[in-house]
Formats: structure tokens, sequence, C-alpha cells
């Protein structure tokens, strides 16, 4: 459920706004309406935000080798913080100079390569005596096109190039090469020197990799004193120099208030709290459900989705589908247990200090994954009759070939589930909404919005399913196209009168007509809806079709009857194709969850259900 928050002004004197704050931190339930402010201490804190930003990205390419020892944990002889950050930006900036200077050596002695060892000075003195050589590289047709005026010595001459000097005078028309400016035997000397220069500097930041948890630490408090001073700053005054007062504006849980009222008894302060106003879009959500519901925020959190204040929590129902869609479209029990690993060894590994939500929500998906999976006899994707005898025995004879159904009848069953999970999934939306609208004539308009579900799943299953398919004749019996049409209309026809009700029946008519095109869509749109559930299928058979694709791959290889030593190096290969495939499948169906499964509840049922996610998430200021 979305908590009930109230808006609140805590009111303080200017001069101890400070102190005020750090209690306000310290209780952790004021989230505050943050302005637009700026400072010079928040330009100075933003600004060592970059460099400890940067210093970190420096030392996660300069880990200790195994034979180095990392500096130890920050001690009394340790430098400050601010000293650290600053030597780790030098010795960065300097590596990169040093490197810098190699690469444009390298390119100079790469210069000296075909032109052989000789000291440019020794080029000075012939010029000095009058004798000018200025070395040139060019194809042979162009070489074929120097005028005979021209004084030349070539040097070396190939297929792709010429390389030659003129004498005296430059060749008119061609541009001529640059020569380093210092002998070859030099420069390595000194590239030899840099290179030591970058080992001494490559040892010590990789000395100082010992101190991340330091520099982490800075950036943990960086942030939070950049988050107080722009509280601080952000707090408005008034009154005169002498007596003025500061405010801080924000949202506090109603739950939360007692909190409140005791600081503000214990620190004398004065604070006004109210519920939101209607139009206020500022308002943050915070969701608060029991441990099973809970288990969805790990998904919404790193798709960054929040309800809206004043909108309706789905996180129980976003749960029970995704479960559902995650095994239909993982689709195998193999994966599964794969998955299941992975969840266990987590829980296990992070038993001690609390276990994170995602290897619990991890742990639930991959059950429905193994379930989804036996029921459909997919290991692998391995052919049914290839399989144990036990594992067939334990399948669902309607979702799966292994008991010998015929692949359309199973196809067919498949296709209708789909279809009946929209129907349900859907309907579950519109029965909230009249639950919600039980007191208003508005919720005969969600009644309307269930009989056209109704009936546009009859259409659809006419439209998709094989006529003389026996669960689809049962499901039929006795009703036709006429029986489905005449629960469109009656389902359009309250939809028109009631849902956009709001006290007045006639200013609901007529805001209809107002919208009568996209009250016409509605149709359209819940044959879409409830047609996009079919994905669950589609999807979940190219992951199967890709593993298929795999298996035959590696078998053609595993069955080849080539010599001992072939045969080894063939077994091989098709473990790692095997090993490869399949694990590549697992991203792409990774993927497919996130995409499919997470867009049939943040997209079909939330535009049934009038969710639209706009929230903006709690978040108290408080020490992190």
């Amino acid at each position: 459920m979305i908590v009930p928050m109230k808006k609140i002004s805590i009111m303080v004197l200017d001069k101890e706004r400070n102190a005020a704050l750090e209690h306000i931190r310290e209780l952790g339930v004021l989230h505050v309406d943050q302005k637009t402010v700026t400072s010079p201490s928040i330009t100075h804190l933003l600004g060592h935000m970059a460099k400890v930003d940067a210093a970190l990205a420096t030392l996660v390419n300069f880990a200790p080798k195994k034979h180095q020892a990392a500096s130890s944990p920050r001690g009394e002889d340790a430098d400050d913080s601010y000293d650290l950050v600053d030597r780790i930006l030098f010795l960065a900036e300097e590596l990169k100079t040093l490197q810098d200077w190699i690469y444009t050596n390298n390119r100079e002695l790469n210069l000296y390569e075909n032109w052989g060892e000789f000291d440019p000075a020794e080029l000075d003195a012939l010029t000095k005596a009058g004798i000018l050589l200025t070395p040139y590289v060019m194809s042979p047709e162009a070489y074929r096109e120097i005028p005979e005026t021209a004084e030349v010595i070539v040097l070396k001459t190939d297929k792709e190039a010429v390389e030659l000097m003129s004498v005296y005078d430059p060749i008119p028309g061609y541009t001529h090469l640059t020569l380093p400016q210092h002998p070859a035997d030099k420069l390595r000397k000194l590239n030899a020197l840099k290179a030591s220069q970058i080992e001494r500097i490559e040892k010590e930041l990789a000395h100082l990799n010992g101190r991340k948890a330091d520099l982490v630490r800075e950036q943990k408090d960086t942030l939070q004193k950049i988050e107080f001073e722009i509280n601080s700053v952000g707090m408005e005054k008034i009154g005169s120099d002498r007596e003025s007062v500061s405010y801080i504006t924000g949202y506090v849980p109603a739950e939360e208030m007692g909190k409140i009222n005791r600081a503000a008894v214990e620190n004398g302060w004065a604070f006004i709290a109210d519920d939101p106003a209607d139009d206020d879009e500022d308002v943050p959500t915070q969701l608060k459900n029991n441990k099973l519901a809970s288990l969805i925020y790990p998904l919404t959190g790193f798709l960054d989705m929040v309800p809206g204040y004043r909108e309706v929590d789905i996180s129980g129902w976003f749960l029970i589908f995704f479960t559902v869609y995650f095994g239909m479209l993982f689709g195998d029990a193999a994966y599964g247990l794969i998955l299941l690993l992975a969840a266990l060894i987590g829980i296990i590994t992070t038993a001690k200090k609390g276990v994170p939500a995602g290897f619990k929500l991890l742990l639930l998906l991959s059950i429905s994954n193994i379930v989804w999976g036996v029921l459909t006899c997919s290991w692998f994707s391995i052919s049914p009759e290839k399989l144990p005898q036990f594992l067939r025995d334990i399948s669902l004879g309607l979702i799966s070939t292994a008991k010998g159904a015929a692949q359309t009848d199973v196809n067919n069953h498949l296709i209708l589930f789909c279809f009946s999970l929209a129907l349900v999934q859907l309907s579950v939306a519109h029965i909230k909404g009249i639950f919600r609208y039980i007191k208003s004539l508005r919720v005969f308009g969600e009644v309307g919005q269930v009989l056209m579900l109704l009936g546009m799943y009859d259409v659809i299953l006419f439209l998709v399913i094989d006529p003389e398919y026996e669960v689809f004749q049962k499901i039929n019996s006795g009703w036709g196209l006429m029986q489905a049409l005449y629960l469109l209309i009656a389902g359009f026809v309250l939809k028109f009168i009631f849902a956009y009700y709001e006290g007045n029946l006639v200013q609901s008519i007529l805001s209809s007509v107002k919208n009568i095109i996209s009250v016409v869509l509605g149709i359209a749109n819940i044959f879409s809806d409830i047609m996009s559930y079919i994905r669950l299928w589609a999807v979940g058979l190219a992951g199967a079709s890709i593993a298929v694709t795999v298996n035959t791959m590696a078998s053609g290889i595993l069955g080849n009857s080539a010599g001992p030593v072939i045969a080894q190096l063939l077994i091989f290969a098709g473990v790692v194709l095997l090993c490869f495939g399949h694990s590549f499948n697992m991203v792409l169906n990774v993927l497919a969850v996130l995409v499919h499964g997470s867009r049939l509840n943040t997209l079909e049922f939330s535009s049934h259900v009038g969710l639209t996610w706009s929230g903006l998430a709690y978040k108290p200021f408080t020490k992190r």
C-alpha cells in the first residue's frame, strides 16, 4: 500500500539552523522539498566530489598484483583523505604525461626505421656547409613524375614506396618528411628512463589501491555534506537579522509524525503539518507491503518505477503475474535449477549480514521456472523421447508433447492459457476499480470494462484458436460471436455513460462525447492488450528454438567419428559450444523477461489500473 504523507514546515531560529538540520537528519523521516540552490561551499564540495570520483576511477585500473602488498587501511600516520585524492590524481596526470611522451617518441623512432641510424645534427652541419638534404617518401608513380632537373639520392625502393633525398633544392610540388629532432639512441634511452618512471608510478598506484575503502568513505561523507549544505542554503529565512527564523519544508509519513512532535518539544521547534494539497505533484511515494509482496521491489527499483502518490500500489499483483511470466518466458527446468543454485549460494553467503531481497526474488523466480519446465518437460530443450521416463511422467500432457499429445493441440492449449492470463490480469485491474468506486456510479464504468474484456476475449479465441480445438468448443458451447457482440455493446454503453462520472451524470456523458475518439479506440486497445499476451508463448518458443539449435550443432560435433586426437578436440569444442550457447540463451531469456514480462505489468496491466508510474520515491534526509 502507499503510505499517507503529511506536508510539514519546521521553523527554527536562523542561528540554530545547522544544529536543527543535524537533529532532523538523525530523525531520518523528512523528505525535503528540494530547491535549486548554490553557494561557494556547495561548489567547493561538488569539485571535491568530482576529484574523489576521478581518484576512485583511476585506482580501478591498478589492482595490486599477487606479489604486491596493498597499503593498509587508514592509520594514525596515513595521509588525510584530501592529500590521498590529490596524490592519486597527481600520479595519474604524471602517468598520462609520460605515456604521451613515449608515444610521441615512438612515432619519431618509426621515422628512423627506414632512414638508418644518423644524428639530425649531422644534417644541420651539412646544411650549414651549403648541402641541403630533404627527405621524401612517395609512390613509384609519383617518383616517375619528378622533374629531370631535380637532383635526388634514392635510398630504398619497392613496389609500394620510394624513399629518397633531394640535394640542394626541395622537389617542387611534393611534401617532404620532417625527421625527428633527436638521435635514435637518445630517444631509446629516454624511453627506457620514462618506462622505469611509469613502472614506479604504477606500483605506487597499485599500493594505494588498498586505500579504496577510505575513498569510498570520503565519497559517502562528501555526498552527505553536499546534501546537508543544499538543505541548509535552501532553508527560507524570515524576520529581521537579529531575530530571523529559518524553516525547511518537506514530507513525512503520517505514521512517523510522533518523532517530529517529540523532537519539536525537545528542541523548541515550531512546525506546521497538513495533508498535501490535491494539486501537489511533489508528494513522494513510500510503499509498505508484507515481506512477500516486497520481493518485487528490487525489480521496480532497477527499472526506476514508482507509482504516483495518488495512484494505486500493485506490488502484490505485479509479483504474482511476473513470477508466472518469468517461468513461461524462461521455460526450462534445467535453467531454473541453475538459477536456483545461484540464489541459494547468494542466500547462504549473505545470511549473516542480511539476505538482500534480490536473492529472495531470484529464489522465487527460479522455482517458477522449474515448475513450468517440469510441466512442459523442458530440460535444456532436449527432445522428450531422449529424457528419462520419470521426467516425462511428471509433465502435464496439456502443455507438453512428452505424453504423446500433438504439437498443434499443445500450441492451442498454450495460446489459450496466454489469453486467459490476459483476461484474468486485466479483469483484476478493473475489479480493483470496482472496489475503488464502489460508492460512486463510476463503478458501472469499471463493470463495462470487464464486460468488454469478456466479449473481446471470446472474439480473439474465434480469430486465433483453431475452431476444431476441443477445449475451445467446450468454452463456446452454446455461445457464439453474437453473444460476444452483446457483451461488447453492453460494456461500451456502460463505459460511455459512467466512465467520467464525478457526481453529475450529464457531465459524464458530455465528457465521453468530447473524448469520443479515445472512448471508441478503447475497444481496439482492449483487443491489442489481450493479443499482446501471446508474446508469452511466442518468446518462450523462440528461446526453446535457440536451445534446440545449440543442441543440434553440438550433437553434430560430438557425434563425429574422427580419429582419437581429433575426437577429443571435437568433444571439447562440443562442450564449449553447449556451455556458451545455453549461457547466451539464458542471457537472452533475462532480457526477454525484463522487456516482455515487465511490459505486461507496467503497460497493459497498469494502463487498465490507471497507473502511470509517475511517482517520486520517498528519500528521507538521513545519514547513509
